[in-house]
C-alpha cells in the first residue's frame, strides 16, 4: 500500500496564470504516493499556467469544502494574487487549520494564509517579492525553500515545488 492512499488533497490554483511546475511537481509527488488530487479555480473551464499548462478543475472554489480533504494547497503564480483578499479563500483556509487539515501554499500564495489570519506568529516563507506581506500579517518569514510549522506548509516559489510537494507528504504521514 501507498503512504498516502485513502488521502485526499485539494489543490487550488488561479484560472489564468498558476505557476505550471508549482502546480504539476507537488501533484505528481502525492498522487505517486497515493493521494487523490482534486483541483479548485475561481471559474469553470481550463486554467493556464504561466508557461502554458493547463488544467482543468474539478469544482469551483465556492463548492470547497475542508472537511472534504485531508489537505487544502494554495499553488502560486502571478495569478494567484486573485485569492489575496478573496473571502471564500480565507474561509476554506480558516475552516481547514480549524480542522487541523494540513494547509499549504507556495510563491505567492502565502500571501492569501497571511491575510486569512493563519500566519500570526508562524514560521513561514513565500516568494521574496511577498516576505513583506507576510511579515504585516505577523507571520515569521524564514525566507527557506521550505517552510513547515505545525501542520503549516509553506514554500518560496518553482525551484521549491518538488520539495513542497514532498514537506506535504510527510505532513500527511507519508
Amino acid at each position: 500500500m501507498k503512504p498516502l492512499e485513502g488521502k485526499k488533497v485539494l489543490m487550488v490554483i488561479a484560472h489564468t496564470n498558476f505557476r505550471d511546475e508549482e502546480y504539476a511537481e507537488p501533484r505528481a509527488v502525492l498522487e505517486e504516493q497515493g493521494a487523490a488530487v482534486t483541483v479548485a479555480s475561481s471559474a469553470p473551464g481550463p486554467c493556464t499556467g504561466m508557461l502554458g499548462a493547463r488544467a482543468q478543475p474539478d469544482l469551483l472554489l465556492e463548492h470547497a469544502k475542508a472537511a472534504d480533504y485531508d489537505a487544502v494547497l494554495f499553488i502560486g503564480g502571478s495569478g494567484a494574487s486573485e485569492y489575496w483578499d478573496d473571502p471564500r479563500a480565507h474561509a476554506l483556509a480558516r475552516e481547514a487549520a480549524a480542522l487541523d487539515r494540513v494547509v499549504g501554499a507556495i510563491c505567492i500564495a502565502p500571501v492569501t494564509l497571511a491575510k486569512a489570519g493563519l500566519l500570526r506568529g508562524r514560521r513561514a516563507t513565500c516568494y521574496p517579492s511577498e516576505a513583506g506581506q507576510l511579515q504585516a500579517h505577523g507571520a515569521r518569514h524564514t525566507g527557506a525553500g521550505v517552510e513547515r510549522d505545525g501542520n503549516l506548509v509553506t514554500a518560496d516559489g518553482p525551484r521549491s515545488a518538488k520539495a513542497f510537494g514532498l514537506a506535504v507528504a510527510k505532513a500527511l504521514g507519508g
